[in-house]
């Protein structure tokens, strides 16, 4: 039962949607098989966006033998009987999904191979190459990113698609729903609009057969990948940013995923490393709408989520206590560290008790010699700091 998807796979590359900066007149691809010459490649980009449309077409086209093969799925024998094929060939391409997570045995059998040309490589993966893929299977790959689809991009696939299911009756808002419900993802979109189809008497496909089968927006949010990272990223960005609507639209994609876990630890990181000093209060208040989230679970943990959000996007910022530990650090990792002086030792006689003297300050040394007059602290120009700062010159001055 071929899916409506694979049946509507290009068979040319320029029949491939989207990918204008790769395909199309003198654009690289499109040369390469007008020049009918095809090298190793990695293909990357989110998920649904035309990475296998891309390599079928090219080997299509081109009309050579091809294998496709997972990096999860086939085993070290399976790549030894492609490798035994290849041979026997003289040439062959390797469409090889997931393949990120190729291990190195099944990397250690290719390479030579890819060295001399008897395979060539065409990976896909929605992993970023530059951290995800050994260096020497991509030293060998030239490397292509993919862009997102954008809303037009969906519609032509869904137009397109409609050709292949006999009698459908659609109108152009209920291919706009979808494709807004698909977030980019062709192959979801193709998935939904046959789904449509078939679960319906009279082909009739409109936007309350539709929304029977799924109202939720599909965004690429995966634990395991890269887009689970993005969004974390951007959510956190968005705060340090000040930008109170971006930190929002991150906060309810993260909730719509129900990733609580990932959004009470990522607002805890943000309190302390981009709010700091400027607003100390809103550790405590972070931790009491956690505690409220937890204790009502969804949805109306949206609530307290969202009301902490908003403080803390609205909040005064500040990374001063970050920069000053991670000063601190990096004399310890360069060696710079030396002897506690020994007036602040264990049980030392000669310690001056600061709380015997007036603002409980008294004036003597703390750092390491080879230390003295080190600063790790500098206060920003904050309401907080400033007082902070005013307090502590204030102390020295009455005891100097």
């Amino acid at each position: 039962m071929e899916i409506l998807a694979d049946k509507i796979r290009p068979q040319k590359i320029d029949e491939v949607i989207g990918q204008s900066h790769l395909i199309g007149k003198d654009k690289i691809l499109s040369n390469l098989v007008l020049n009918k010459k095809l090298f190793s490649m990695i293909l990357y980009g989110k998920p649904g966006i035309g990475k296998t449309s891309i390599a079928a077409a090219l080997v299509k086209e081109l009309n050579i033998k091809y294998k496709f093969m997972n990096a999860t799925i086939n085993n070290k024998a399976d790549f030894d009987g492609a490798i035994l094929e290849a041979k026997m060939n003289g040439e062959m391409v390797l469409i090889i999904d997931e393949i990120h997570r190729m291990n190195k045995d099944k990397q250690d059998i290719l390479l030579p191979f890819i060295e001399n040309g008897t395979v060539i490589l065409i990976g896909l993966t929605t992993s970023n190459p530059y951290y995800k893929i050994n260096p020497a299977i991509r030293s060998r790959c030239q490397i292509f990113e993919l862009h997102e689809l954008n809303l037009d991009d969906i519609i032509e696939g869904l137009k397109r698609a409609c050709h292949y299911l006999k009698d459908i009756v659609i109108d152009e808002e209920t291919l706009k729903y979808i494709a807004k419900l698909s977030s980019g993802d062709m192959r979801s979109a193709l998935n939904l609009l046959e789904m449509g189809y078939y679960s319906t008497s009279n082909q009739k496909v409109d936007l309350e057969v539709i929304k029977n089968i799924n109202s939720k927006p599909v965004f690429f949010h995966d634990k395991d990948e890269d887009g689970h990272y993005d969004v974390l990223s951007a959510f956190q960005k968005s705060i340090r940013g000040s930008d109170v609507d971006a930190s929002l639209h991150y906060l309810a994609r993260l909730i719509e995923a129900e990733d609580l876990d990932s959004i009470y630890r990522r607002l805890s990181v943000i309190a302390y490393e981009d709010i700091g000093l400027a607003n100390p209060g809103i550790g405590p208040r972070l931790y009491a709408a956690i505690e409220a989230a937890e204790r009502v679970g969804l949805p109306e943990a949206r609530i307290p989520l969202g009301e902490i959000v908003i403080e803390m996007a609205l909040s005064p910022k500040s990374n001063s206590a970050v920069l000053a530990i991670d000063e601190a650090l990096n004399d310890i990792h360069k060696g710079s560290t030396g002897n506690v002086p020994n007036h602040i030792k264990k049980s030392s006689p000669n310690y001056l008790y600061p709380h015997n003297y007036s603002n409980d300050w008294v004036k003597q040394d703390y750092l390491p010699a080879n230390l003295m007059g080190r600063k790790y602290y500098n206060g920003k120009n904050n309401k907080v700091e400033m007082s902070l700062n005013k307090l502590h010159n204030e102390m020295r001055s009455d005891n100097k």
